[in-house]
């Protein structure tokens, strides 16, 4: 039977005890009187707390105690004493045991219903897939369900549809709403070679794409398996929660069971009213919102996070990221574009692209390839007849075009070509910025220079920034040359770099680095994996290989590096959050103790079991908002500014 059930016929069987406890002094009684209460009672103890009985007898059994030991204790104590009394006509309190069982049953209800608002997330996410999709096979176009779609079918898609699984577009262009799985706002341009993620919304142009990913492989899927494990993950600081819970009640018990000797042995009170006390210290003391402190914590952070591009694998990476003093970085791909583009062009800039992408068609290096896309994005025009290529070895290739000898090369040419001085003085300028520099040339003539470089990513600078302003150290970890790696550094406001290193010394590095305290490590590729794996947090980004992904504590799905100031500062508070609600708790277990056993009854402070159970619930629904306040906390790194690399 569900918690909501058994509430509410706790709530039906009880409610005619609460009016007739209101009402008695206007001499209200309920027809049969203690006869009419032990039978509600009665229903109410068999079906509604049964559950809290069989879960403290099963704890009993193993030889430990937790939050439904005081529960079970202290309503058995009141339903049995007041079946003792009602034989032996003596003052019963029957409402006191179906009251509380009904009001820990309200606190179970509300949590439910904020754990159910907090997955709220997750429950959107797997809402959001596409129920069909038009795939071509051998020529036909037909609707098929979603479950039928199977790798390398080709799928088209019209404006307004959501894309059904995850793929690589292979004609047509249009732009794409990705915001419901990244959390980008911005649409964002597709065109052919171009990823497409399932679930996301088509917005205004017709395209073809071959299916990559489908099933539970789509990125839709692995995100909502992710939050789900991580919503119903443990904070290792749940464990010192569960150690407290169980040496906790054994004392409320012995407070208890003290509470009672003093009230009868000797002070005097009747046994009904030492047991009423007894009761209230059993009730108070129920550590239901010790409980909830850090689940519920976590559910709403994991799911913000999630709404945000940002996964985030377990409790255990919450933690460690509280105490991280130091965040070290990958280059290539986590902090640069991770392929070489051209950034400058010296000379004449049509004639020298003209002539560098003439030569670099035949050629496959990732050099000729950024040249060959800078005359494409340039709508430079190939008209040279080109003849006679040759590659000279160590130095670059030649040709023939149209009336004249051309050449492409690296620096090394200059022993066999003439330069002017300004091109020379720039070529000496742009080597300094550790940027690699193309001399083309024409009849022994070097026209003009194209710098290319792997250049740093336009959020990479406003990350860097947003990490120093949470007072971190920022560090390079990199296989580049110290020029170029030192030269990124100074671009995007790295603190240290160490470059030349290989793969397998990254993780030896991160260890080092970990003697000076907890360190975060931030990386794409599948050199990257180990040092994710040692890092006390590893931060993969979404753009990476699979193995760098599985590797990393929290993954970031729009590769945009300032996630990761969003991600450690939401982390930490929901870190914070989850230490203020244990707190919280445990300071209204400690403050309700004194009053429920009476220690201010002079003064007129008592508390009796009903209120005490009433208390119980709203303490566990004051911790539970404290929970979902996280979905509305203001998160400083979302308002950086984007500071476009230099």
């Amino acid at each position: 039977m569900s918690t909501t059930k058994r509430f509410i016929i706790a709530l039906v069987f009880s409610l005619p005890m609460l009016v007739q406890m209101i009402l008695m002094p206007w001499g209200f009684m309920l027809p049969g009187a203690q006869y009419t209460q032990f039978v509600l009672t009665t229903v109410v103890m068999v079906v509604a707390a049964s559950p809290f009985l069989r879960s403290a007898w099963a704890s009993f059994k193993k030889h430990h105690s937790n939050m439904d030991t005081l529960v079970a204790i202290g309503t058995i104590t009141a339903y049995c004493y007041s079946i003792y009394a009602m034989f032996t006509n003596q003052a019963v309190f029957f409402e006191s045991a179906a009251l509380v069982v009904t009001f820990v049953l309200l606190g179970q209800v509300f949590e439910e219903r904020m754990r159910k608002s907090a997955s709220s997330a997750v429950e959107k996410l797997i809402n959001l897939q596409a129920k069909d999709a038009e795939v071509i096979r051998d020529g036909q176009s037909m609707v098929i369900p979603l479950s039928e779609v199977v790798v390398n079918d080709i799928i088209r898609v019209k404006p307004g549809q959501k894309i059904a699984v995850d793929g690589v577009i292979t004609e047509g262009t249009s732009t794409i709403d990705e915001s419901m799985v990244t959390g980008e706002s911005m649409p964002v341009v597709k065109k052919a070679g171009d990823q497409v993620i399932g679930a996301t919304m088509n917005s205004n142009g017709t395209f073809l794409f071959r299916a990559e990913k489908v099933g539970n492989e789509t990125m839709l899927s692995q995100i909502v398996d992710l939050v789900k494990k991580a919503q119903t993950s443990h904070a290792p600081i749940q464990n010192l929660t569960d150690k407290v819970s169980d040496i906790f009640v054994p004392i409320v018990l012995i407070i208890a069971i003290l509470t009672f000797m003093v009230w009868f042995a000797i002070l005097g009170a009747s046994m009904a009213v030492s047991l009423i006390f007894a009761v209230s210290v059993l009730v108070i003391a129920c550590p239901c919102a010790l409980g909830l402190a850090t689940p519920t914590a976590l559910m709403v952070g994991t799911g913000r996070s999630a709404k945000l591009g940002i996964l985030i694998k377990n409790g255990e990476v919450l933690e460690a990221v509280n105490d991280v003093k130091t965040i070290v970085f990958d280059k290539t791909g986590t902090i640069t574009v991770g392929k070489p583009v051209v950034t400058d062009i010296v000379g004449d800039q049509e004639a020298t692209l003209k002539i560098a992408a003439a030569l670099e068609q035949s050629s496959e290096h990732p050099l000729a390839e950024a040249i060959l896309n800078r005359a494409e994005e340039d709508d430079v025009k190939q008209t040279f007849a080109v003849t006679d290529f040759a590659a000279v070895e160590g130095k670059g290739v030649t040709a023939k075009l149209d009336n004249g000898q051309a050449f492409v090369g690296n620096a090394k040419l200059l022993a066999d070509y003439d330069i002017e001085a300004d091109l020379n003085a720039a070529m000496v300028k742009l080597q300094n910025e550790a940027k690699t520099v193309v001399l083309v040339g024409f009849n022994n003539q070097i026209v003009g220079l194209i710098a290319i470089q792997d250049a740093p990513k336009e959020t990479s600078a406003a990350a860097i920034q947003a990490l120093k302003d949470q007072g971190l150290k920022t560090i390079m970890l990199t296989g580049d040359n110290v020029r170029v790696a030192e030269a990124v550094a100074k671009t995007v406001g790295i603190d240290q770099v160490i470059a030349d290193v290989l793969p397998s010394e990254k993780a030896n590095y991160v260890q080092s680095f970990q003697q000076a305290g907890k360190v975060a490590f931030v990386g794409d590729g599948i050199n990257d994996a180990p040092a994710l794996t040692v890092a006390d947090v590893g931060i993969a980004m979404g753009s990476g290989t699979d193995i760098a992904i599985d590797s990393g504590g929290i993954i970031l799905v729009k590769n945009d590096l300032r996630d990761v100031s969003t991600a450690l500062e939401l982390s930490k508070k929901t870190f914070n959050r989850i230490k203020l609600n244990l707190f919280w708790a445990f300071v209204y277990n400690v403050l309700g103790i004194p009053v429920a056993a009476g220690v201010f009854y002079a003064a007129g402070l008592t508390l009796s079991p009903e209120l005490a159970g009433l208390a119980m619930a709203f303490s566990s629904l004051s911790v539970v908002i404290s929970s979902l306040l996280l979905s509305k906390t203001h998160l400083k790194s979302r308002t950086q500014p984007v500071i476009a690399a230099e």
